[in-house]
């Protein structure tokens, strides 16, 4: 419980003295442990960062030395891995084992306190969605040759899906990979867009077509980046998340070998809508958290601030603004926290099949929710939040930063109706499922 007065709105229930019934004791001090390292090592350093637009390397390394870029990864962690790279524990707080999704929940919210998708964004996203495909669906010999070096942050990865031509609509990427005559390489021609950490990246776990037409024609392969002959990149200047490096590639005849494919060649569809529940999740808590770091600054500023002889607080209409959107945050959260709760029940398979629609429309639903308690808070801040400097600085940031929430890890439109489409599905598969056999008497 909070021994000092919590600004409205600025925390999550149970870290504003409520009972929840998802913490438990190890969650609390995972949560005190890592908000003083992240406040430390990037907190207090964000914004100036970002308006730089790139996070210091030495960030990242003093990340990776820590364990701090493997709660990034879905839960339950590769144990059994992470054991034999000799982390047993992350910051003395847990245990590895013992790390379950209400742990990344915390991890997820505390990396967004800065109010920005790009400083903490530039430190996980690769790890985070790279490396999941390779741990999941990777044979030993592949996991053997890259997850060493991946897991421990000597080497950086990436996810590459989304091309020029093909954003959310997944299925339809062109970048192809043919092998060659001999049958010992894949040759990789095409073009990669908005790949964020590319330009930080030695490799990328990256779907290419394999195959004909359609979502069966999809792979995924490991492609060497950094220093690679045929390997383009320069970076996107982008509207928000400026400091994530978020990139574009051109691949041109790059050799890539044979054993460097992940899984099984025209199952790459699948692998991507598998990893993307753990990507548009992570999405959803951070933009929550974003939501609520505007609008908690917006508190702050109409406590103080003054017009008409009064503070802007006892404005009807500013409190009525105000608690329309904290409504909205705090719902969303609610959602989040059932959601994650949901995850640590369920098994794998049930969990993708049963909150694969919802956990779209849990981050089409953060962006919203971002989106209108941003604009809150600027409208509430006044020309203040509409200046790159001063008080209202991070708030102006924040609402530029929408967008990049509401379009990336598959936009908002396509996320809704997703959602309902698999819903729609689960019903019907499982109203079939209960009908009775023609010819028995048996249900």
């Amino acid at each position: 419980m909070s021994s000092t007065p919590v600004v409205p709105f600025s925390e999550p229930p149970y870290l504003a003295g409520l009972p929840s019934p998802y913490y438990k004791p190890t969650h609390l001090k995972w949560q005190k442990a890592i908000r003083e390292f992240i406040s430390k090592h990037l907190l207090e350093n964000a914004l100036q960062w970002d308006t730089e637009e790139t996070v210091p390397e030495h960030v990242f390394e003093t990340f990776a030395r820590a364990g701090m870029l493997i709660p990034s990864l879905p839960a339950p962690l590769p144990v059994e891995w992470l054991k034999r790279l000799g982390i047993h524990e992350i910051l003395g707080a847990v245990k590895v084992e013992e790390f379950d999704y209400i742990h990344t929940l915390i991890y997820c919210d505390e990396m967004a306190r800065t109010g920005l998708a790009g400083p903490s964004g530039s430190l996980t996203t690769g790890i985070s969605f790279g490396v999941p495909p390779i741990l999941k669906f990777g044979n030993k010999q592949l996991q053997e040759r890259f997850l060493p070096e991946l897991l421990t942050g000597k080497k950086r990865t990436c996810i590459a899906i989304t091309e020029p031509e093909a954003g959310s609509d997944v299925a339809n990427i062109t970048t192809t990979a043919t092998k060659t005559p001999d049958g010992k390489h894949y040759i990789v021609n095409g073009t990669k867009k908005w790949i964020t950490n590319g330009i930080w990246s030695e490799y990328s776990s990256m779907a290419v077509r394999t195959g004909g037409p359609g979502p069966t024609g999809l792979s995924m392969l490991v492609v060497p980046l950094k220093d690679c002959p045929g390997v383009n990149m320069r970076r996107l200047k982008v509207g928000g998340q400026v400091s994530a490096g978020t990139t574009f590639i051109e691949l041109d005849d790059v050799k890539v070998p044979v054993e460097n494919l992940i899984g099984t060649e025209g199952m790459g569809m699948r692998y991507i809508m598998t990893n993307f529940n753990h990507e548009r999740l992570t999405i959803a808590i951070g933009a929550t958290r974003q939501a609520r770091v505007a609008l908690a600054a917006a508190t702050e500023y109409i406590l103080k601030r003054e017009a008409f002889g009064k503070p802007l607080v006892e404005q009807p209409v500013v409190r009525q603004r105000l608690a329309r959107c904290g409504a909205m945050v705090e719902s969303q959260w609610a959602w989040v926290e059932q959601f994650v709760y949901q995850m640590t029940q369920l098994p794998k398979e049930v969990a993708d099949i049963e909150l694969g629609g919802l956990t779209a429309m849990a981050k089409a639903q953060a962006g919203i929710v971002l989106n209108e308690c941003a604009q809150c808070a600027q409208l509430l801040f006044g020309g203040n939040g509409y200046t790159k400097s001063g008080q209202g600085e991070l708030v102006e940031r924040i609402y530029r930063e929408v967008p990049g929430i509401r379009i990336p890890g598959g936009s908002e439109d396509v996320m809704m109706d997703l959602g309902v489409r698999q819903l729609v599905k689960n019903f019907k598969n499982k109203t079939k499922a209960l009908e009775r056999p023609k010819g028995s008497s048996k249900l």
